[in-house]
This record gives C-alpha cells, sequence and structure tokens, in this order.
C-alpha cells in the first residue's frame, strides 16, 4: 500500500478531488432528495455531512460511490475516476461471515480479479493500520462491534483510495467503542493522508473529526452552511475539553437546530 503524501497543505490551498456541481436527486413519486447541491472535495479534506433524518446525507454518498445517478446535474472526479479511487464503509459492517477477516479485506482485489497471493502484502498492511494484524485468521463471530468496524474499514482503506466515503459507521457502537474509533480514524487520516466525507448526526463527532463541516437541511436536502474547524491534527481529550471546541459545537447545534420544523424540535 503506497501511502498518500502525509503532508495536507491548508484548508483553501488544496487540490480538488471532485466536485458536485448543482445536483439534484428526485425519486419516484416526486420525493427530491437533494437540490443543487454544490460542493468541492479538496487532498486532505476530511468533511462532516451533518444534519436530520431525511436531509439526504446518504443519498449523497450513494451518488458519489456510483451506486445512483443524479437527476440533474454533474459529479466530477478531477483527472478521471479509476476503480480503486473509493473506498466506502457503511453504517453496518457487512462483513461474510464464512470468511476470515483477511478474506474479508481481500473483497475489493477478488472483485477486480486478482489473486489473494498478489495482494497479500497490501492486505496485512491495512489490517495493521486498524491494529488488527493478529486476528486475520478469525472468523467475524469472533469479534466484537468495534473490531468488525476495523475490518470494514480495513477493507475501505486496503486499495488505498482517493477519497473514504464513510456513511454513520459508528452510529451503532457504545460511547466508549465510539470515541476510541473517532481517534482511530484520524490516526489512519494523519498516516495515510486520506480524504474523507463522513456522515453523522452527532455534533460532537463531526466537530472532533472535521476540517469542514457542511450542515444540511431537509425537504428538499441542501447544505445551508459550512462550518470551519481550523483546529490542528492531531486531536485528543485536549480538543474535546477546550473552549474552542464547545464554541464550535454551540455554532453547529445552533445551526442545525435551525433547520429543524417545530414538529421536529423535542
Amino acid at each position: 500500500m503506497t501511502k498518500h503524501d502525509r503532508s495536507i497543505p491548508p484548508i483553501g490551498q488544496r487540490e480538488p478531488v471532485l466536485r458536485l456541481q448543482e445536483v439534484d436527486k428526485t425519486f419516484n413519486g416526486g420525493i427530491v432528495a437533494l437540490r443543487r447541491l454544490s460542493l468541492t472535495v479538496n487532498q486532505g479534506d476530511f468533511i462532516s455531512l451533518l444534519g436530520p433524518s431525511g436531509c439526504g446525507k446518504s443519498t449523497a454518498l450513494r451518488l458519489i460511490a456510483g451506486l445512483m445517478r443524479p437527476s440533474l446535474g454533474r459529479i466530477l472526479w478531477e483527472g478521471g475516476q479509476g476503480s480503486d479511487d473509493l473506498g466506502v464503509v457503511f453504517q453496518e459492517p457487512t462483513l461474510m461471515p464464512w470468511a476470515t477477516v483477511a478474506q474479508n479485506v481481500y473483497l475489493p482485489f477478488r472483485l477486480r480479479g486478482k489473486s489473494y497471493a498478489s495482494v497479500k502484502d497490501q492486505i496485512a498492511e491495512s489490517l495493521a493500520l486498524v491494529g488488527l494484524e493478529k486476528f486475520a485468521n478469525s472468523y467475524p463471530r469472533e469479534l466484537s462491534g468495534g473490531m468488525k468496524m476495523r475490518v470494514s474499514i480495513a477493507r475501505a482503506l486496503v486499495t488505498n483510495p482517493r477519497l473514504i466515503l464513510m456513511d454513520e459507521p459508528f452510529a451503532a457502537l457504545d460511547e466508549i467503542t465510539r470515541q476510541k474509533l473517532n481517534d482511530d480514524l484520524l490516526a489512519l487520516k494523519a498516516n495515510m493522508g486520506a480524504t474523507v466525507i463522513f456522515v453523522t448526526h452527532s455534533v460532537f463527532e463531526s466537530v472532533f473529526l472535521s476540517d469542514r463541516i457542511l450542515v444540511m437541511a431537509a425537504r428538499p436536502g441542501r447544505i445551508v452552511k459550512e462550518i470551519v474547524v481550523d483546529a490542528p491534527y492531531p486531536r485528543g481529550l485536549d480538543w474535546r475539553t477546550s473552549p474552542e471546541y464547545a464554541r464550535i459545537a454551540r455554532e453547529t447545534s445552533d445551526t442545525l437546530t435551525s433547520t429543524l420544523r417545530p414538529e421536529e424540535i423535542h
């Protein structure tokens, strides 16, 4: 696995990876999931899509992943898109229960027709990045929920993608495991210089992880505000307990609350 350049320029000086231009998505029955969504994703960004249920966060990820097509607008990859440009982590680990951890991580290569022997070193390195090198021959039933998610992350990383999409990957985990995986995710980002789009409902998670938070509103799904989190990486407990973290969390929460209808505020 050849790592990306770890030196990430400041926001505003990064090279673009992907552009969404005036993207609409309308489903059958006239349901407008997204309207005029424009977004530039730059190399090294950690972007959180934050918003209420039904605001189109997951739809945006599926459009970027090529799992569906926009109704209007364009999605453009700088330099064109290759088969290894994208890694995806879903809310559930979606592991094959009959396959070992290593065989689960091998799946993206298997789908491309590559032999296990030709990529075994990349699989081993990806497992080492998530701290599971000793569990290569274990089966999913032998792993905790957090470990299963680490396998899913290793599978997304193994092809060294230009962009990683993460759709609420830690939502089903307990708070302690979730915070640990947040820490580990930032360590992986620092190690690889990765570019990440992360879907979450959590204000606190978005402020901890991101350098750009895109707050979305529903009906129709759209970006209402971008909040820049200009705090250096790596981040840890000092960041979580800092006045600046609290200030940005409050701004983000206020923005999110302003997008909700009265009946949605409890």
